[in-house]
């Protein structure tokens, strides 16, 4: 990780693609790193969203899918073509909000993810919307953080066990050092202050298709 990003853990450099593991690359182009579909599912399983859901940076529709089949109206936009949504389309340039609501897997380079929720967290508060984003949960520790955090603390946070952001059907198999990273869903809301709440999800709960989020609400009055 590096000062100048520190929301997630995909910083870009001028070496970045000539460092290669097994043949790829150690960093990725474009920052493709799709969200599994069972981060999504556990997401859902305490969490409900009133209204349209935007995925800004929706690359092959991983998260979007799962909100679809979920019953929600999703707007799915990248500025990369990936075959899935609408193409073409800089979030950090979009100047009204698409939909109510935001949930997405940020791009970490170059201070990607901090735009990202800077903008995300605009305009929620013009919609009266949710902000639900995919981080790397070392973030939450960094020493350069921890005032931002303060003053912006999420509704709820959720530690999400045994993921892997990595495109396999692209590349094979993640290289080890790219599967130590872990990842939390932080959670905003309007109106929210005060602490956040924490909770632990299982993704293994949530990796096949027939798992589908259920909203337990025992675990969701846990606040």
């Amino acid at each position: 990780m590096t000062s100048g990003i520190i929301l997630g853990s995909r910083p870009r450099s001028s070496h970045a693609f000539g460092s290669l593991t097994r043949g790829v690359p150690r960093r990725l182009p474009n920052e493709f790193y799709p969200t599994p579909p069972e981060a999504t599912r556990a997401l859902l399983s305490v969490e409900t969203f009133e209204g349209s859901i935007w995925e800004p940076a929706c690359g092959e529709g991983a998260i979007a899918q799962e909100l679809r089949v979920a019953g929600h109206a999703v707007v799915a936009t990248d500025l990369i073509a990936y075959g899935y949504g609408q193409p073409g389309i800089d979030f950090l340039k979009e100047t009204r909000p698409r939909a109510r609501n935001i949930v997405t897997n940020p791009p970490y380079g170059d201070g990607l993810a901090d735009a990202f929720l800077t903008k995300s967290l605009a305009f929620a508060r013009e919609t009266r919307g949710t902000v639900a984003m995919l981080l790397n949960l070392a973030s939450l520790a960094h020493r350069t953080r921890t005032r931002w955090w303060r003053e912006h603390p999420p509704a709820r946070l959720y530690a999400v066990d045994d993921i892997v952001c990595w495109p396999v059907h692209r590349y094979g198999q993640a290289p080890s050092h790219f599967t130590k990273h872990r990842y939390f869903w932080a959670v905003w809301t309007p109106d929210h202050q005060g602490p956040s709440a924490f909770w632990w999800l299982s993704s293994a709960e949530f990796r096949t298709r027939q798992s589908r989020p259920s909203h337990n609400l025992t675990e969701r009055n846990y606040a």
